[in-house]
């Protein structure tokens, strides 16, 4: 009972946040809400099965999300793979908090990516929590987040990871081929972090820290109108800073890197009491003392907008809002956005190679752990594969030896690229595909210490350009040697291949061999009856012959036996050259059928 009620409670807590996608807790297999932001959470064993799981032991409260992690020691990437859909616009949030796990107190650092994108190198410290944001449109139908570990002994890992959708309308200014990485996102005036229960976009609003100059103002209204396409909460429009006289500017924090990026940033105003006829709010954005924009007027009890796109910054860049001439007031800001801007991002690894990945994955289990994109980013492919530089990278070689593989090999002849297959040293079975043969680039197959069975395939034996080692597969055909198959008939090899890679029927061979032996057999047996019956009918007439010209004597007559035994022998001698010629002809009629069958045949085993 107590399992359905907190089932209801987070789904319910999902339906607050109305576009809310997942929150998935790393390092736990726990579904819980959490009561900070109304948040359902669920752990990652769904979505990870390797990597070592870590409770922190602190003396403080921990957010519960941040009380678990998973540490991966034993692959140069680790990814999440999270269902999305392909062209939608999605929010990912990624937290990491070390809290000395390892009690080392050596904090690591490596690199984090998203669908096959660099995203930003993770600096971890040993008591403050950080997290990573990146806005994109997808290209696939899978959202991926990745850490790699980037020097020795630097193991990278995961607090919790969020994925959200937002509207198509939002951060519209976006080319769709780059992505937003969030270097702050604060509210000016608010006391505590604006999120989930405010936004529904469940957006990290941090609260802006005052500094001397600045005051905090208070809006006359309970509830902002919110008409605009980026839809920032109500709750972050109630308060602003201002400065206390139009001849001081605001001067906006942007923690943006030390060399200079492409930048985009949203500001976000509203008047926060109703002004009389004489009093007038404008102001202006000024780039390194440079008027950047048109005059801003705030309303009252209504939020506005101003985007800074197509400009590159630095830390050392001055962003200020300054009054202008006319305004008889002080600028404010009630919140501000600020992204550095992405290169393109890429379309991945080869959609083929992609689609032949998976067919492998599919059929072995073991490889299923394997996520995020296989090439992408450079260098961090998958451990077991190979790729070509570029921004679509083909995979040139699979290194699965002693990789536990286990059954039949799956189709992956849409890798054409491949130029080595090494999967040597598993268990795998039945019998080698034709395709592999047919790869137009491959120059090495190792299929050593396996239990393939069958002939091989005559695409491959006819490769002159192909390396094969099938060592270790004792139930497989070779050149001079007949091995058989699953089905238990002996099949024999010619020069170790077939003239094709489709399996024949083994039935004309059957019936070739079966029924002929089986006549062998009848034909000698009446042979054998025919002879009998005429040395038995020889013995009785030459037993009459004798007793016609001799007296009654117990044994008969020296001369008439002599008789018998010369009639036997001649008889015996036309009859055995009469079965040698039976035989003979039988012989000769199994190997025209077997010829006629185009059976070949084993020259040590006739």
């Amino acid at each position: 009972m107590a399992t359905f009620l907190l089932f209801l409670l987070i789904a319910a807590s999902a339906f607050s946040t109305l576009n809310a996608d997942v929150s998935i807790d790393c390092g736990t297999s726990e579904l819980y809400s959490a009561d900070d932001y109304a948040l359902g959470w669920v752990g990652d064993d769904t979505y990870i099965q390797h990597g070592e799981s870590v409770q922190l032991k602190s003396s403080t409260s921990l957010y519960q999300p941040l009380a678990t992690l998973r540490v991966f020691t034993d692959r140069k990437k680790s990814c999440y793979n999270i269902d999305s859909s392909k062209g939608s616009k999605v929010l990912v949030r990624a937290y990491f908090y070390y809290g000395n796990y390892d009690g080392k107190s050596s904090p690591p650092s490596f690199d984090l990516h998203f669908d096959g994108n660099h995203w930003d190198t993770v600096e971890t410290s040993v008591d403050q929590s950080v997290f990573y944001e990146v806005i994109y449109v997808t290209k696939t139908d899978t959202v991926s987040v990745c850490v790699a570990q980037t020097a020795p002994n630097m193991f990278p890992f995961i607090s919790a990871i969020e994925v959200r959708d937002l509207d198509s309308k939002m951060y519209a200014e976006l080319d769709s081929n780059r992505a937003l990485m969030l270097r702050r996102r604060v509210a000016y005036g608010t006391t505590s972090i604006v999120r989930s229960i405010d936004d529904i976009y469940d957006r990290i609003w941090v609260p802006a820290v005052t500094v001397d100059g600045l005051t905090v103002l208070t809006s006359d209204e309970i509830l902002v109108d919110v008409g605009l396409d980026d839809s920032p909460p109500s709750a972050v429009l109630l308060n602003a800073f201002s400065t206390a006289s139009t001849s001081s500017s605001i001067k906006l924090g942007t923690n943006l890197p030390s060399t200079k990026v492409p930048i985009y940033m949203n500001m976000y105003f509203s008047e926060v009491s109703v002004l009389d006829s004489t009093q007038t709010r404008s102001f202006e954005l000024q780039v390194d003392g440079t008027p950047n924009s048109k005059p801003f007027i705030p309303v009252y009890g209504k939020a506005g907008e101003m985007t800074l796109t197509n400009v590159t910054a630095s830390s050392s860049t001055n962003f200020t809002l300054a009054a202008t001439s006319d305004s008889t007031l002080p600028p404010l800001i009630n919140a501000l956005e600020v992204f550095t801007v992405s290169d393109d991002l890429t379309d991945g690894t080869n959609s083929a190679d992609v689609e032949g990945l998976v067919s492998l994955q599919t059929q072995f289990d073991v490889l299923g752990d394997w996520g995020g994109d296989p090439c992408l980013p450079s260098p961090y492919s998958w451990d077991w594969i190979n790729c070509t530089s570029g921004s679509t990278p083909r995979v040139t070689a699979l290194y699965l030896d002693s990789f536990g593989l286990s059954g039949l090999l799956p189709d992956f002849s849409s890798m054409t690229n491949l130029e080595t297959i090494d999967m040597h040293n598993n268990s795998l079975i039945g019998s080698i595909p034709e395709f592999l043969g047919t790869l137009p680039n491959l120059k090495q197959l190792n299929l050593a210490g396996n239990g393939l069975s069958g002939s091989i395939p005559s695409s491959i034996t006819n490769n002159k350009k192909l390396k094969l080692v099938v060592t270790g597969n004792p139930d497989l055909c070779v050149s001079g040697k007949s091995c058989k198959t699953a089905s238990g008939v002996d099949t024999f090899g010619s020069g170790g291949s077939s003239s094709s890679g489709k399996k024949k029927s083994k039935v004309p061979v059957i019936l070739g061999t079966t029924i002929p032996i089986f006549v062998l057999f009848w034909v000698i047996a009446g042979v054998c009856a025919v002879l009998h019956h005429k040395r038995k009918s020889a013995a009785i007439a030459t037993g009459n012959a004798v007793q016609a010209g001799g007296g009654n004597k117990p044994y008969g007559n020296p001369q008439g036996q002599a008789v018998q035994t010369q009639t036997q022998t001649a008889a015996n001698n036309n009859n055995n050259n009469m079965v040698q010629n039976i035989v003979h002809d039988f012989v000769v009629n199994v190997q025209e059928q077997l010829q006629s069958a185009q059976v070949p045949v084993d020259q040590n085993n006739q």
